[in-house]
């Protein structure tokens, strides 16, 4: 009966315009430069462009731009694509813990608000030195998991948020703050808040102008102390910059 419904299959070609559009850009694309490049009327931009957001398809950044959304992020970290991004990952990890001494570690979005870390330099000391490869762990108590809310790369679950220390963030306008914070300053720490006793901070990776993974290092709080955060956030930041410029150069090729 598809032929007797020329209204949702010009829907679907519309929507499927607007997705091509944002997804051919490398930088961030606005509502104005949609509208123009479509040829669509406003409004009608507008309603297709909310159910693109709504289902995941694109995002809309801090300044209201958009780019692709959290599914492609989510699929562009399947299968080859993970064992790839560690390979190419690991050697600056291993020199982020050998800087750092702490427990590095890489990590991707995954469905139903978590985030799994699929890499992991051990820290030089026994305390602390949980294996992590593997786990997932929910999104808004972990560094990982803050920088992929904060950047788009992946979404809150629906419902109440797990509780898992009494230092977590469960309430989502105060999380919404949080992130915030990071989007502004590039880096994101939980304190206590997945485990007691362990601190982490953790920066984006990106691939193009999207990020798909975090870069964390963890530590016990007697080694990690709030006066050393900034430095190893730093030393952090640099390593998932070096990362990025590498998946941006092979991007390019």
């Amino acid at each position: 009966m598809e032929h007797n419904s020329p209204t949702g299959t010009q829907a679907v070609d519309r929507a499927a315009q607007l997705l091509i559009e944002v997804a051919r850009h490398r930088e961030p694309v606005t509502f104005t430069e949609l509208t123009s490049a479509s040829g669509l009327a406003k409004s009608t931009t507008s309603r297709l462009l909310t159910a693109l957001e709504r289902n995941g398809l694109v995002r809309r950044d801090p300044a209201g731009r958009f780019t692709p959304g959290e599914v492609f992020v989510s699929y562009a970290c399947r299968g080859g694509f993970e064992a790839d991004l560690v390979s190419l990952a690991q050697p600056l990890l291993t020199r982020l813990g050998e800087r750092t001494g702490e427990t590095v570690n890489l990590g991707v979005p995954r469905d139903g608000g978590l985030v799994e870390q699929i890499a992991q330099v051990d820290s030089r000391y026994l305390i602390g030195g949980t294996n992590w490869v593997g786990l997932t762990v929910p999104l808004h108590c972990a560094a990982l998991g803050k920088v992929l809310l904060a950047y788009g790369a992946a979404m809150l679950p629906a419902g109440k948020l797990e509780a898992r220390t009494a230092r977590t963030i469960t309430g989502r306008t105060a999380l919404a703050a949080e992130l915030a914070v990071v989007r502004e300053r590039g880096w994101a720490v939980t304190d206590g808040e997945l485990e007691p006793g362990l601190v982490a901070v953790a920066a984006p990776v990106f691939a193009g102008r999207a990020v798909i993974a975090a870069v964390s290092v963890s530590a016990p709080a007697s080694r990690l102390p709030a006066a050393q955060v900034q430095d190893v956030a730093a030393s952090c930041m640099a390593a998932a910059g070096a990362l990025s410029a590498l998946l941006g150069k092979e991007g390019d090729t």
